[in-house]
């Protein structure tokens, strides 16, 4: 019988989703990589410059793209649960856009949620940025924070454009470039005079802040492990490098083999 359980395919293994997930992580990457990129760009676009028809048609297709990729994903994913707990901050950016596409929402998006809803799109995006940097750099070192610095000031600061405007916020950003410099200042840790007057600037503040705060310290370093590197590679440094180790116990084994055949006349015990 067709419907006989006997002749039922057998469901497929935990192992057999996860090696299907990883290819068709694979599959996707060259792409997804591209749409976030691409998604990043109109985002910031928007922040700076305000949407057009274009562009939420654009923005619209790469959203719908997304969606079907987390729901392959989820399909594929062995464990549900774990799954949506590792990535929850992509269902609430992947969410947020839907509001956009309904017009029983149109009220919303003249209210001040849709501010709300804006700096969690901002949020999100940084977070598929950050996804896709460490998809195509393969690894977190200075590439990887130096990059995900840049995305965090590009983004932030049009954030902080659409949040804190001159013409509605006193001393507020007349530019994106005035918005990008504030950004990089705070990103340094060195701040400015003027401080976020909104709760949502007040937040992207905090959250850049944070970053700084975490990333400034690691970038430090590694200009100072680079330079010290440098200095230990010099004859002339002041550091000991690799090959002054290397020579001090060459030097040490043979002072120790000259003083062998004297410590045997002498009886004394062998190290």
């Amino acid at each position: 019988m067709a419907d006989d359980p006997q002749h039922q395919a057998p469901a497929p293994s935990e192992d057999e989703r996860w090696n299907a997930l990883a290819e068709l992580d694979e599959w996707l990457r060259t792409p997804m990589l591209v749409l976030s990129f691409l998604w990043l760009l109109l985002v910031v676009v928007e922040l700076i410059w305000g949407t057009s028809d274009a562009l939420e048609t654009f923005g619209t297709a790469i959203w719908i793209a997304f969606i079907v990729e987390f729901v392959v994903r989820f399909a594929l994913a062995p464990e549900k649960t774990a799954f949506l707990s590792r990535n929850w901050l992509t269902i609430i950016a992947l969410a947020v856009p839907a509001f956009r596409l309904f017009r029983a929402f149109r009220v919303l998006r003249a209210a001040r949620a849709a501010r709300s809803l804006r700096l969690v799109r901002i949020v999100g995006t940084a977070n598929r940025g950050m996804n896709a940097l460490r998809a195509s750099l393969s690894r977190r070192g200075l590439g990887y924070v130096t990059g995900l610095t840049v995305l965090v000031a590009l983004l932030g600061a049009g954030g902080m454009l659409a949040f804190e405007p001159a013409s509605q916020v006193e001393g507020g950003f007349e530019s994106y470039p005035d918005a990008l410099w504030w950004t990089g200042m705070l990103l340094a840790t060195m701040g400015s005079e003027f401080w976020p007057k909104t709760p949502e600037g007040r937040i992207l503040c905090f959250l850049l802040a944070l970053y700084g705060f975490a990333v400034f310290g690691y970038i430090t370093a590694s200009f100072a492990s680079f330079f010290v590197g440098r200095d230990a590679a010099s004859d002339q440094g002041e550091v000991a490098g690799a090959k002054e180790i290397a020579a001090l116990r060459g030097e040490i084994a043979a002072l120790r083999r000259d003083l062998r055949p004297e410590r045997e006349v002498s009886g004394a015990p062998q190290p």
